[in-house]
């Protein structure tokens, strides 16, 4: 029996120079497409292996809206990437991976009052939890990997802890997901709570949002 490899958009771009020159000359943060960089790259904490066409390591969000446009204009996939600490392969693939992990990792603004963090996708749990333990308090999705998991990565699996019992998965801990598309629009996806905010959505979420609340 023969088994083929199924096409995939980015076939064939594996290591593309031109577009490795594209990204460097448009972001701030690392742009890796040589073959060191693209294996490391293929692996995460599962068993499968699949190279990336290369790895874009952007130093803010302007660089992450600006990979996502030119990823647009070249037709190829994008894969978002924190700790690589997931067991099913969901960090790995064909895919331009954009790490979040090493300078996207900071908390932006935290209210006591409410008990709420702003985070950037890359920050480790383990460093966000060292962040709120002088204000008496966890975040309580307890994962394994704490100590390389990221919050992006976290929320992108809704991942769960040893306490999920009690105090739930990502989805019931996460106010709201600030997202670059990758047709370059950027979305809050949080709670909608009545119908007049449903219409303040944009056309295409509208209808998204309203087949999920039918």
């Amino acid at each position: 029996m023969t088994i083929s490899r199924p096409g995939l958009t980015g076939n064939g771009r594996i290591g593309d120079s031109a577009l490795a020159r594209r990204l460097g000359g448009a972001l701030q943060g690392e742009v890796l497409f040589d073959r060191f960089s693209r294996g490391r790259y293929s692996t995460d904490a599962s068993h499968y292996q699949v190279e990336p066409l290369g790895i874009v390591v952007p130093k803010s969000a302007d660089d992450v809206r600006c990979a996502m446009a030119i990823a647009k204009d070249e037709n190829i996939p994008v894969l978002p990437r924190g700790g690589g600490t997931s067991q099913c392969g969901q960090t790995v693939g064909e895919a331009l991976v954009v790490d979040t992990s090493k300078h996207m990792n900071g908390v932006l603004k935290f209210d006591e009052e409410s008990c709420s963090a702003w985070v950037e996708p890359g920050i480790v749990l383990d460093q966000l939890n060292a962040y709120l333990k002088p204000h008496g308090l966890w975040f309580p999705v307890d994962v394994s990997t704490s100590s390389r998991a990221t919050i992006g990565g976290m929320t992108g699996n809704n991942s769960c802890g040893a306490r999920s019992i009690v105090y739930g998965t990502m989805r019931d801990n996460v106010r709201a997901v600030d997202a670059i598309l990758i047709d370059g629009s950027e979305m809050i996806f949080g709670e909608v709570s009545d119908n007049a905010q449903l219409a303040n959505l944009l056309p295409q979420q509208s209808q998204l949002v309203s087949g999920l609340l039918d």
